[in-house]
């Protein structure tokens, strides 16, 4: 097998697999961090919980308060700044509460690349301003 298929088998299996999970349970349990409504923390969530829900919830509502404007490389980059910030938050998290230093190298690695391409995305959008 080529990289692009077992690429591909492995995409196929995690959508099955999502789908699975989503008509097995109810949908506010079915992907656990993914549901954004607010809820208030159950006894047994930990800090480190509350830090990725405050971190998802930041990064869901500053990707959705962005207007699209018709113009694909304007409307992507705009979404995908919140996006990456949402990254940062997260991988602040891991560093902040994770055990595992093969992990806590990704955090680390994931926020020097995510702020980098924050950067580049941030000054493409002042050279480029939307039309008006």
């Amino acid at each position: 097998m080529n990289s692009k298929t077992i690429a591909l088998a492995i995409f196929t299996a995690l959508c099955s697999a999502g789908v699975i999970a989503q008509t097995a349970a109810p949908a506010s349990d079915a992907m656990p961090g993914m549901n954004m409504e607010q809820h208030a923390p159950k006894p047994t969530d930990v800090s480190s919980t509350a830090a990725f829900q405050a971190a998802d919830q930041k990064m869901m509502s500053g990707m959705s308060s962005i207007e699209y404007t018709g113009d694909a490389d304007r409307d992507f980059v705009a979404h995908m700044i919140p996006h990456h910030q949402g990254a940062v938050e997260m991988a602040k998290v891991e560093l902040k509460y994770g055990k595992d230093a093969k992990l806590r190298k990704l955090a680390k690695d994931i926020i020097a690349a995510q702020e980098k391409e924050m950067a580049f995305m941030k000054q493409w959008l002042e050279a480029h301003p939307g039309k008006h």
